[in-house]
């Protein structure tokens, strides 16, 4: 009798390989109903096995399916034997009709499939003892390989007592086998094979099961002696290179077909000739060698060619905006030829006029006036002459203009009006009208070298003229000004105070130069006027236009040009200032006003030559250092702030390229743009061109805040007078480091408080001892003249008077500031497009390391697909092993490029208001474009030289969600550690949760957690689908021990993907709220 109590792993493993053998029978006696009739001998033995199974199909569907996939397609691939029955008749006639009395009953099947295991999981090399074969009762049935009859005894159908059965006892048949203790036969299940046995006289075993008769038994070799995992059982799978449709009969390979262990049928070889007879395996290298090729000869097109692309269109553009710029200075020359030809005109007909008059004075003043029409008349010939000159100009033009730009330009009719200026006129176009590059380029330039012509004729212009062009230029400002006042502005660390009692104000319309000894905090300052300052304690206010609140909330109207040159250095000059026009200008704002503004900003800061350049990096040469100082400038010049800081913007540069950049900065003032910028030992002309100075001591203390020409007025009064051929800058901050000591004996470390003495400030009481010191009990108010008010020093003299007069427009200005919120900048999916495009761009540039990406993905590939072998008992599991650990590594390493190299930019970005959820999702994009193509580039090396089971299609599904999850977690380590530390761990990390995923003491929620267990499971459970018929108790007993289900595919795949997306949430909130460091 069986064990009533039998451990409970040792049932589970026994009643689900029972209840798969029983539950074939049923599907085989299914089938066999469809068939043609049974010949009369056979219906018998199907309506046994029919019976058999009917107990037990609902229990197999219901509890044991974690390695049944399908039940009706796995069980026919195993026990369908209706395409030849011929072992069965063969049984029937060797047991002469009784093959019904010799077949198990459940209890039998159970009974054998439940001792094949111990209490601890361990295989047992002998069964239990039962009725039929135990200490006092040993029938020559139990035996390996021999089976007897019940005879007459009536065999139950149900219920776990096994029946007598020890009746004419005799071999085993063919496609059955017969365990040892047990006198009864099983079917041999499809892919097996079980003939005979034959004895080995030098071995005295039983070929090929290799089991051996008891001594002094009468019996000899019988036939098959049992059927359980590969490792118990391998005699009995159909051989490699061999095929077998029955259990009893094995067939050579043909030519041009494989036969893989355990295999029923032939399979189709792709290249025939590569497979000659009884080859076990297709032999895929040949086309992985050549995968391998064409994929290299992408690879270096990739690497050689992804720049061109880019190349050929910035090429296209700077052709049109070349033509762009010839017709634009054409045209203008052109404007003011005829401008020269009209005043000319008049000035002749006003002489013939006045020569008329005192000729003929006399007579006319006793005759009428003459008639005006002859006065129109002699007009209109001077000035048919002039038109006519006018009409050969334009002959000439046409003439000029080359064939590509009659093709892309319009007919324009150009006129002049009487005020001077120039009026398109332009036919109208059929259908719906769209101006071309060259259009806009030339509206643009047109607009550039109008601009220039004025600031040429302003330069001699009268002071009624003067006057003129101020308010013109006041009615044109469009910007809302900002005026930021600061009163008692002290910033601590700790107990260190970078800041102290900071008083003063930037005024729109102005550059403010800030300057003092190093570590005097003027950076500090900066950040603190602009809001920039975290961590630190701050007490005192700032004010905007007069009112108090955070100054962030103007943040999109505030420009912030860092010490560093932070800029992308992949993208050109042009591509740099384009982005942030894009994402910063009004969303409403007209195209060509945007390329207006960026082609202004490019001409101003001199970028034109290098405008198609690549700025560089480190690895990768660009643009000089100069060069990408200014680009640095433009990109903050590009959104038209109201207020710009600038933090040390001519370190680095020459005196010719701070003079540009002044020059710059000064017409951006023009326009009202509020302007403060630190510099070191600017030259004497570069500091004559600031307006105000705001002069800082160590200890973040104020010296001077007011107008650049009346600093030496201040220091006078002080004592100290600026030598002869010294810089005044220089000789101020030698005072504060104390290199210089003054004539008048004046402690530079007192400067602080004679400047809150000269304004009326309240002293700390901190700097008492200082009053002390200076001999002064009390603070004594120093005449506070009016160090505002004044006026910018490169411009001449009449435009400095005309500013003081149109002072009151800008303080009318900011009585009345426009809502910030006004402007409107693009939202996010528009920000999402320009991100996109900028990083499709940067991933084009970066092609070479995409390349070597794939190379070394490659190469990974080749290495584990030859190293890895697929081993059938084990569904390939080391190699699939090897994969997820390696995969995980490289794709992990490749995703902290995409947002730890561009940590700095991302943080300047966002702090100008530029959304963060457009860029994280813009970079996660193009990032697909590599999940989508790695696990592509690893399988067609691994899985052709691997050659596994499973389908290409199933292992990319489940490598395509291990490299989404991966890369997702990339994305996290690059954002929330420092790069050395993210490396580490996108190294270690696969490694270890492999090893826990894999082994068996791991607890079970470890394993949950761990993404490479249910990538693990996804890569075996496509394998093990690949393994029927004598593999089912293989692929169930693999499954048991790693404890996956073959109908949890869908859900490894999902939870992957669901890892992939926590992670990519986790990094984004990690980017929103972590700080800069």
């Amino acid at each position: 009798m069986c064990d009533a109590k039998p451990s409970r792993y040792r049932r589970r493993v026994a009643v689900l390989l029972l209840l798969a053998l029983l539950a074939a029978g049923g599907v085989a006696g299914q089938q066999q109903r469809q068939a043609p009739p049974l010949p009369p001998e056979l219906r018998g033995v199907n309506d046994q096995l029919t019976g058999l199974t009917k107990d037990v199909a609902k229990t197999i569907s219901e509890s044991f399916s974690f390695c049944v996939a399908d039940p009706v397609d796995d069980w026919n691939e195993a026990f369908n034997y209706t395409s030849d029955l011929g072992f069965v008749r063969q049984c029937l006639a060797e047991t002469r009709g009784d093959m019904a009395q010799r077949l198990c009953t459940p209890a039998e099947a159970k009974f054998y499939f439940t001792s094949l295991f111990n209490a601890k999981g361990e295989k047992n090399l002998f069964l239990k003892t039962n009725i039929n074969c135990g200490r006092t009762s040993w029938a020559s049935g139990c035996e390996p390989g021999w089976g007897c009859s019940a005879g007459s005894n009536p065999v139950p159908s149900n219920g776990d007592d096994i029946p007598l059965r020890t009746i004419n006892c005799q071999p085993c048949c063919e496609g059955f086998f017969c365990p040892r203790g047990l006198t009864c036969m099983l079917p041999c299940p499809l892919g097996a094979y079980c003939p005979r046995a034959t004895m080995n006289v030098t071995t005295g075993l039983c070929d090929p099961y290799e089991y051996q008769i008891t001594l002094n038994s009468t019996n000899g070799c019988g036939g098959a002696d049992k059927w359980a995992d590969f490792d118990s059982t391998e005699e009995i799978f159909c051989p490699a290179g061999y095929h077998c449709p029955t259990p009893t009969s094995k067939d050579s390979c043909t030519s041009g077909h494989y036969c893989k262990l355990g295999s029923t049928t032939e399979n189709k070889c792709i290249v025939k000739r590569s497979c000659k007879e009884n080859e076990d395996n297709e032999n895929i290298i040949i086309l992985g060698a050549f995968l391998v090729g064409a994929i290299g000869v992408l690879l270096l097109i990739i690497y050689n060619c992804s720049g061109q692309f880019l190349t050929i269109r910035e090429r296209r553009k700077a052709k049109s905006r070349e033509n762009a710029i010839q017709l634009a200075r054409q045209q203008l020359k052109a404007h003011e030829g005829w401008k020269a030809a009209k005043q000319l005109a008049k000035r002749h007909v006003h002489g013939v006029q006045d020569h008329v008059s005192r000729t003929f004075s006399r007579r006319r003043s006793f005759r009428q006036p003459a008639d005006p029409e002859s006065q129109r008349v002699q007009e209109s010939r001077l000035m048919g002459s002039v038109k006519a000159q006018e009409m050969s100009d334009s002959a000439v033009f046409s003439a000029q203009r080359t064939s590509e730009i009659s093709e892309v330009m319009p007919s324009v009719i150009m006129d002049i009006s009487n005020d001077g200026e120039i009026v398109m006129d332009k036919p109208a176009p059929k259908g719906k009208h769209r101006s071309t590059h060259t259009q806009i380029f030339k509206y643009a330039y047109g607009e550039i070298e109008k601009e220039k012509v004025r600031q040429e004729e302003n330069k001699n212009m009268s002071f009624t003229g003067v006057i003129d062009m101020v308010k013109e230029q006041q009615k044109e400002i469009t910007r809302p000004l900002l005026k930021v006042e600061f009163k008692n502005l002290t910033l601590s660390l700790g107990k260190r105070k970078l800041l102290r009692s900071v008083t003063g104000e930037l005024q729109p319309g102005r550059v403010t130069a800030v300057m003092g000894p190093s570590g005097a905090g003027k950076t500090t300052f900066l950040n603190a006027v602009s809001g920039k300052v975290t961590g630190y304690q701050m007490t005192g206010s700032v004010l905007v236009n007069g009112k108090h609140g955070s100054i962030r909330s103007y943040k999109k109207i505030i420009g912030f040009v860092p010490q560093d040159d932070v800029v992308h250095g992949n993208l050109t000059v042009e591509e740099n200032l384009w982005f942030s026009a894009n994402c910063r200008l009004p969303a409403r704002m007209s195209h060509r006003d945007r390329v207006l503004i960026v082609e202004r900003v490019i001409d101003s800061l001199d970028l034109q030559g290098i405008r198609n350049s690549v700025v560089g990096t480190v690895e990768k040469r660009g643009i000089s250092g100069g060069q990408k100082k200014r680009v640095n400038v433009g990109l903050e010049m590009v959104m038209e702030p109201s207020l710009l800081i600038l933090d040390e913007p001519t370190s680095g540069l020459d005196s010719s390229s701070s003079q540009l950049l002044l020059k710059a900065l000064r017409h951006e003032a023009l326009e009202g743009v509020n302007i403060c910028a630190v510099v070191h030992q600017p030259s004497y002309t570069l500091y004559n061109m600031f307006d105000d100075l705001i002069l800082l001591a160590k200890g973040g203390l104020i010296v001077y805040n007011g107008p650049v020409k009346t600093i030496e007025e201040f220091f006078i009064t002080l004592g100290i007078h600026v030598p002869d051929r010294v810089n005044p800058p220089d000789h101020y901050i030698d005072i504060l480091e104390g290199i210089v000591k003054p004539e008048s004996g004046i402690n530079a470390k007192h400067l602080p408080v004679h400047w809150m003495l000269y304004k009326g400030y309240e002293v700390p009481s901190d700097m008492k001892d200082d009053l002390k010191a200076m001999g002064e009990e009390s603070p004594q108010i120093g005449p506070d003249r009016s160090l505002s008010g004044s006026t910018p020093h490169c411009l001449p003299g009449g435009v400095r008077d005309a500013f003081s007069h149109e002072r009151n427009r800008l303080d009318n200005h900011l009585s009345k500031p426009d809502d910030m919120s006004s402007r409107r900048t693009p939202g996010i999916l528009k920000q999402y497009k320009f991100y996109l495009g900028r990083v499709t761009k940067q991933r084009l540039r970066d092609g070479r390391l995409l390349g070597v990406d794939f190379l070394i993905l490659g190469l990974a590939g080749i290495c584990l697909g030859t190293i890895a072998k697929l081993s059938d008992p084990t569904f390939g599991m080391p190699g699939y092993i090897y994969t997820i650990i390696a995969v995980s590594l490289l794709c992990k390493i490749a995703a902290l490029r995409s947002f730890s190299l561009e940590r700095l930019q991302y943080f300047r970005e966002r702090e100008s208001g530029m959304s963060t959820l457009a860029y994280f999702l813009a970079r996660d994009t193009v990032d697909h474009f590599s999940t989508v193509l790695k696990p592509i580039i690893y399988l067609s090396m691994f899985y052709f030289f691997n050659n596994p089971r499973s389908s290409i299609g199933d292992n990319y599904t489940v490598l395509l969600a291990l490299v989404y999850c991966v890369t997702g977690i990339g994305y996290t380590f690059a954002i929330c550690f420092s790069p050395g530390s993210a490396q580490l761990c996108s190294a270690l990390i696969p490694v270890v949760l492999t090893l826990v995923s894999t082994q068996r003491t791991t607890p079970t929620f470890l394993k949950m957690l761990s993404y490479p267990k249910w990538a693990l499971e996804g890569f075996i459970i496509v394998n093990a689908k690949r393994y029927p018929g004598v593999w089912l108790i293989t692929r169930c007993g693999l499954l048991f021990k790693s404890g996956f289900d073959i109908n949890n595919y869908k859900l490894c795949i999902l939870i992957l993907f669901m890892y992939g997306l926590f992670f990519r949430i986790v990094a984004f909130a990690a980017m929103v709220l972590l700080k800069k460091r």
